[in-house]
């Protein structure tokens, strides 16, 4: 039954809410790839040339210590926690904490794949972090700073030592470009530039701190590396790697890409103005799920809430009533009803997440695009909730 609610007059310039590969920069046009490498080798001076700029820029834009390492590897973020994980684990015991499902995905990695024996697991489930206070720095570490399923993240890396023994091997692709990280407490970094500044898929970005080449360079690990994963050549770091002779042939139209992402951000004022930009949009966002009674935000506590996946949780009481399934076609319902309206594209919760809505509020998002955004959420849900009640209506 179709219930004739009038829908809002005005909608978001951009409707790319997605979580990954999110939204490109604003004023993005495809007129800016138009010097990009194409038919010429990443071994070239040219396309060398380019991935040397990306990686100075990452440097500058993220104010990276100098002598940390940046390097462009396959496989998005995905590849690049693979290889430090494969490379660096196994000279002493390890913490991995997971508080929603890639960080699980690591858990996994650990257990099931490599297989080591001496590993803690600390979890929580969605919405909320594991007590950080129980990790013993003596030990690896593998975390999530900002969990892409759950919206939860870390508030800081106070809770990191910095009188810390082992390495700690940070999943930060959803918070780099966003969130200010110390990465004088973290040792190994990851992410993929699809995220906060809208790139494309298939690229990760690797950076290792001294700490991490010390270790890569005094332990071999005991099981095979593939060539993919291999930073290390006749027992030291292959610094090419790191001075843009990529293992992999790169994409260089998606290193273009990646180019015009930075050179925008610094544009703007480099990582301050890019973390105000994701904190505004994750405040218009926020204002209305407080003020509206049926949203609630996944994340428990607003100091672990993240500023760029926002998840929510619909709390409506004819909503609650639902068994699960029709609450998954309820939520899908909305979903669904807001692309066709060209409204929001891909704004589902992550499928191993709880039923509900996940929105990017990320860099690239302008903030009058999320303000129209909350009046379709309202009308999606009140067209949505009394076609509810007419069916039920409707039923013997």
């Amino acid at each position: 039954m179709v219930v004739n609610i009038k829908e809002p007059s005005i909608r978001p310039t951009i409707p790319a809410f997605s979580s990954g590969p999110c939204a490109k920069r604003p004023g993005w046009t495809l007129e800016v790839l138009q010097d990009a490498a194409l038919g010429r080798s990443h071994r070239s001076a040219v396309s060398k040339a380019k991935l040397v700029e990306a990686i100075a820029l990452t440097r500058e834009v993220l104010e990276i210590p100098p002598d940390y390492r940046i390097g462009i590897v396959p496989a998005s973020d995905t590849g690049a926690v693979e290889m430090a994980l494969w490379s660096l684990l196994g000279e002493r015991g390890v913490d991995v904490i997971a508080w929603e499902s890639f960080g699980a995905g690591w858990v996994n990695d650990v257990v099931e794949q490599l297989k080591l024996s001496d590993v803690r697991i600390f979890t929580a489930p969605y919405g909320e972090l594991p007590d950080l206070s129980q990790i013993d720095f003596d030990r690896d570490v593998v975390f999530t700073w900002n969990g892409t399923t759950s919206g939860v993240r870390v508030p800081d890396a106070k809770f990191i030592s910095e009188m810390r023994k082992g390495l700690v091997i940070c999943d930060a692709t959803s918070a780099v470009f966003a969130q200010n990280l110390d990465y004088t407490r973290l040792d190994v970094i990851t992410f993929s530039w699809q995220k906060v500044l809208g790139g494309e898929g298939g690229h990760g970005i690797l950076v290792l701190s001294p700490r991490a080449v010390s270790r890569l360079e005094s332990y071999k690990p005991s099981w095979p590396l593939p060539k993919i994963f291999r930073l290390t050549k006749g027992g030291r770091l292959n610094e090419g790697i790191f001075r843009g002779e990529t293992i992999n042939t790169p994409s260089m139209l998606c290193v273009e890409d990646y180019l015009d992402a930075l050179k925008w951000a610094k544009s703007l004022g480099g990582l301050p103005a890019l973390v105000a930009r994701a904190n505004k949009n994750f405040s218009v966002l926020d204002d209305f799920v407080r003020k509206t009674s049926w949203l609630e935000n996944l994340a428990k506590s607003p100091t672990t809430r993240s500023n760029t996946s926002v998840c929510l949780c619909i709390i409506d009481p004819d909503f609650q009533a639902l068994n699960a399934e029709r609450q998954s076609a309820f939520t899908k319902a909305i979903v669904e009803r807001l692309e066709q309206a060209g409204v929001a594209y891909d704004i589902s919760a992550y499928r191993d997440a709880p039923s509900g809505l996940r929105v990017w509020t990320g860099a690239t998002i302008e903030v009058a695009d999320l303000e129209i955004l909350t009046k379709w959420l309202d009308w999606a849900f009140i067209v949505e909730k009394a076609s509810l009640k007419a069916l039920s209506l409707q039923r013997p």
